[in-house]
C-alpha cells in the first residue's frame, strides 16, 4: 500500500478528475448554503508508533449541519479495522465531533479545515494480553470539496488522529504510548 502522503495526493487527484468538470459546468446554479447533510467516505491510513506500524483501509459515515457557506458541525463514525504486527494487534473505531471552517474559492470549489474530538474504542491484543481503551482525543484535518450537483458534493481530505494506551498493561513489552494515524480519503456528501 502507498504511504499516507501519496494516498492523500492520489485521493485529491481522483476527486478532482471526476468532479471539477461537472462542478464548473454548474457554477451558476443556485445553491442553498444551509441545511443538514449526510456523507460517506473511503480511504486509507498509515499508523505510526512502535508495534502499531501498519497501513490499511478505513470507512466513514457522517451526519452534519451546514450553517452557511463558511461553517458546519459534523458527527462522524470511522472504522479503521485491524492493524499491527506479529505480536501486537489493534482494532480501532470511533465517533468524531468536529467543527468545519470552509473557504469558498468559487461557486463550486472550496477548501476547509476540521478540528474536534474523537471518542474511540481501541482493542489491543499484545503478548497474550487483551485490553480495551475508551478515550476522547483531539483530531485535526483539511480538505477540498467540489460541488457536482445542487445537492451532491465530492470531497477529498486528510486527517490526523492519535490514541493512547497504558504501556504498563503489557508488562513493558509495548514500546510506545499508542499510534498516530495519518488518513487520506475521498467521499460524497448529500445536502438536504
Amino acid at each position: 500500500m502507498i504511504s499516507g502522503t501519496r494516498l492523500a495526493c492520489a485521493a485529491f487527484c481522483t476527486a478532482s478528475a471526476f468532479s471539477v468538470p461537472a462542478a464548473l459546468a454548474q457554477g451558476s446554479a443556485e445553491r442553498d448554503q444551509s441545511g443538514p447533510y449526510i456523507s460517506g467516505s473511503y480511504g486509507g491510513y498509515k499508523a505510526h508508533g512502535g508495534e502499531f506500524e501498519d497501513e490499511n483501509d478505513l470507512l466513514g459515515a457522517a451526519l452534519g449541519y451546514q450553517f452557511n457557506e463558511f461553517f458546519a458541525l459534523e458527527a462522524e463514525y470511522i472504522d479503521f479495522g485491524n492493524f499491527g504486527d506479529d505480536n501486537v494487534d489493534g482494532k480501532l473505531k470511533g465517533v468524531g465531533l468536529g467543527a468545519v471552517g470552509r473557504l469558498p474559492l468559487t461557486d463550486s470549489f472550496g477548501v476547509y479545515g476540521k478540528a474536534g474530538a474523537f471518542a474511540s474504542s481501541f482493542d489491543v491484543d499484545a503478548f497474550s494480553e487483551s485490553e480495551t481503551y475508551d478515550e476522547v482525543t483531539p483530531f485535526v484535518g483539511a480538505g477540498v470539496d467540489f460541488r457536482v450537483t445542487r445537492q451532491l458534493t465530492a470531497f477529498a481530505e486528510y486527517n490526523r488522529y492519535n490514541v493512547d494506551i497504558d504501556e504498563d498493561d503489557f508488562n513493558g513489552q509495548v514500546t510506545n504510548s499508542g499510534p498516530e494515524f495519518d488518513t487520506g480519503r475521498v467521499g460524497l456528501k448529500y445536502q438536504f
